[in-house]
């Protein structure tokens, strides 16, 4: 198999999780008959150097430890399942998959039809079956330390009649700005630079919130007029800070400048919010690719139409909707969020189409097990919290 040693590992936490000696591995996925880990040794590479299958199995979630395997490690994941187009689990044998962790990613999707599970092009659509191999294509994760001096940073804790929010767009404030150097220009560092604390103090502004910085990916269809997905309303990563808006590197790097991001905003006493979007991703409808959830477990991760599993049942005009009634999609999010502040730091979010996060069945509920858990998780019901109060509905 290869010369890595695999123990049984925990199901908690999901994603990688390097502990200082070995990565523990860990994957939610309940409609699937087998799974396997893979490792690359650059972001491109067009196959895995190694398939580790995970054997062990713990109220769906697949699991193993491997002790020889670190930070810069890049990998993604193959799933097993069933081929059944009609129940929305056509198979996907030969594609592979980035998924939630608490880990970059480091590029973007190159486009290419490997990513779509069905024959582009075949007159069946998405009936058909596509068994071409999308490693080349997709966009691997990568280990990372968590190790970080943050120097005493602590929650600022600005009071909300004192607050003043400046939304922000990280390339777009930076891009111009004439005290951000060349190099550090649509990034991160470049909204850490002492010239953009002076000018956000001199306006009294108390608080940055940063439109979507998680990692996202252009759209087909734009990306085929030659243009990209500027706003970022498009994401694949709920770990990941955006590798495009790092100045330093794509293997971890971009982890640390966001982190230095941060910092550097609190010591000017300014507060970060993010502007999140949790209701869809980059998956689209039944015609999208096939880049991560919906490969991994499409009935799990989506919420799909009980008449017809097929389709997706779609408050947000993108395609698709999480599926928030499900306890472990309610667990990434949780997760993603609790990472963004005791990792990253982070002050507070803004949650985009908040009215999709709170349909239980299919009314918007204030009561929702969403708003139930947040307003009573003793870490994230101390932060400040934005819900954007529409969505498309049906």
């Amino acid at each position: 198999m290869s010369r890595y040693n695999i123990w049984p590992g925990k199901r908690y936490p999901l994603g990688a999780t390097w502990d200082g000696h070995g990565t523990d591995f860990a994957l939610f996925s309940e409609h699937t008959s087998a799974v396997e880990l893979l490792f690359f040794d650059n972001p491109k590479a067009e196959k895995s150097e190694v398939a580790i299958p995970l054997t062990e199995r713990t109220a769906y979630v697949w699991h193993g430890y491997l002790p020889e395997v670190g930070p810069s490690q890049l990998y993604a994941y193959r799933v097993h399942g069933p081929n059944e187009p009609e129940r929305a689990t056509g198979s996907i044998l030969q594609k592979c998959f980035s998924i939630h962790t608490p880990r970059p990613l480091p590029g973007s999707s190159v486009w290419n039809d490997a990513l779509f599970g069905y024959g582009v092009g075949d007159p069946n659509a998405d009936l058909s079956r596509d068994d071409k191999d999308s490693c080349p294509f997709i966009p691997k994760c990568v280990v990372t330390a968590p190790s970080f001096e943050w120097e005493g940073d602590e929650l600022l804790n600005t009071p909300w009649n004192e607050t003043v929010i400046y939304e922000l767009h990280v390339k777009g404030f930076t891009a111009r700005h004439p005290e951000v150097e060349e190099g550090k220009r649509g990034t991160f560092a470049g909204i850490a630079t002492p010239g953009v604390m002076e000018h956000l103090r001199n306006l009294g502004v108390t608080a940055v919130e940063l439109l979507p910085v998680h990692q996202h990916v252009d759209d087909k269809a734009l990306r085929d007029k030659g243009l990209t997905n500027y706003w970022g309303y498009n994401m694949i990563g709920f770990f990941s800070p955006d590798c495009r808006y790092s100045s330093s590197g794509v293997m971890g790097e971009q982890v640390r400048e966001f982190k230095q991001m941060v910092k550097a905003l609190h010591k000017a006493g300014i507060e970060v919010i993010l502007d999140v979007v949790y209701n869809h991703t980059a998956e689209g409808n039944h015609l999208g690719p096939t880049l991560f959830f919906r490969g991994i477990d499409n009935l799990s991760y989506y919420r799909v139409n009980p008449d017809g599993p097929r389709f997706c049942v779609d408050f947000t005009c993108t395609g698709k909707s999480l599926n928030m009634p499900n306890p472990s999609v309610t667990q990434l999010i949780m997760e993603s969020l609790r990472y963004w502040v005791l990792e990253m730091h982070v002050d507070g979010f803004r949650f985009d189409l908040a009215s999709t996060l709170a349909r239980e069945l299919h009314e918007v509920d204030r009561l929702s097990a969403f708003f139930d858990i947040i307003q009573q998780d003793p870490v994230l019901s101390r932060f400040k919290l934005i819900a954007e109060p529409w969505d498309l509905g049906d």
